[in-house]
C-alpha cells in the first residue's frame, strides 16, 4: 500500500485504543476497541442481553450511535432525563438511572493507564457509574484517551468542560472564552469529580466500548 493512502490517524487511534483497553482490563473493566458506531452497537447488544431497564446520561456519543432507538423499538424501559416536561419528572428519571439494570454513558476522559474520569454538574451520572445499576456501559471515542491520569483531569478542564458548557448554552466564563476560570458561576457544570480506578466492587459489569473515531466532547 502506498504510504500516502494509509490513514495514520486511524492507526494511531488503534494503537492508543488497544493499549488503553488492555490496561482497563487489568483494572477489572470489560473493555474493547471497535472501529465505528455500528460495531459499538454490536458490542453493546452482546453485553446487555437480559436487561430490561436502562438509564442514559446526557452523552452525545451514546445518542449518536443508535443504541437508544433500538432499545425503544424493543420495548425496553428507558430512563432519559432529556425526555421530561417537569422538574419533578426530571428528578424521578435521574433517580431511576441509578436503580436501573444497565446505565449508558460516555466518559469525559480515559487515561491510557486505565482510569475513567468524569466531572458532573448534578452528579446523577457519576453516581450511577459507580453504584446502583447492575451494569454500566461506557461508550467513548479515542479522542477521550489521554496518556496519564493527570492528563485526563487536564483534558476535562481545558477541552471537555468548555465544549460541553458551550453546547449546553451555559453562561460560564469557559463557554465565552474557551478557558477554564475555576469559576463560581451559578451555571458551572464542573462540580463533582469521580475517578474509577478499578471496577466498583458491587457492579456486575462495567464495560468500556472504545470507538476508533473522534466522538463527543
Amino acid at each position: 500500500m502506498n504510504p500516502a493512502d494509509q490513514d495514520y490517524g486511524k492507526w494511531l487511534g488503534r494503537m492508543r485504543g488497544e493499549r488503553c483497553a488492555e490496561n482497563l482490563k487489568t483494572h477489572g473493566f470489560d473493555a474493547v476497541l471497535v472501529p465505528d458506531g455500528v460495531s459499538a452497537c454490536t458490542a453493546l447488544r452482546e453485553r446487555i442481553e437480559g436487561y430490561e431497564t436502562f438509564g442514559v446520561g446526557g452523552s452525545d456519543t451514546v445518542r449518536k450511535i443508535g443504541i437508544l432507538e433500538e432499545l425503544k423499538s424493543a420495548g425496553k424501559t428507558l430512563y432519559d432525563h432529556w425526555e421530561t416536561d417537569t422538574p419533578e419528572q426530571d428528578m424521578e428519571l435521574r433517580l431511576n438511572q441509578g436503580r436501573c439494570d444497565c446505565f449508558f454513558t460516555s466518559a469525559n476522559a480515559i487515561s491510557a493507564t486505565g482510569e475513567i474520569v468524569n466531572v458532573d454538574g448534578i452528579g446523577n451520572r457519576t453516581a450511577a457509574m459507580s453504584f446502583g445499576p447492575k451494569a454500566v456501559m461506557i461508550v467513548a471515542g479515542v479522542n477521550k484517551i489521554t496518556d496519564t491520569l493527570q492528563d485526563a483531569l487536564e483534558r476535562i478542564r481545558t477541552v471537555a468542560g468548555p465544549m460541553r458548557a458551550k453546547s449546553l448554552g451555559m453562561k460560564t466564563p469557559c463557554a465565552e472564552t474557551g478557558l477554564c476560570a475555576d469559576c463560581n458561576s451559578p451555571q458551572r457544570i464542573c462540580r463533582v469529580t469521580t475517578i474509577l480506578h478499578r471496577k466498583p466492587m458491587k457492579a456486575e459489569k462495567v464495560s468500556v466500548i472504545l470507538i476508533n473515531k473522534a466522538l463527543g466532547y
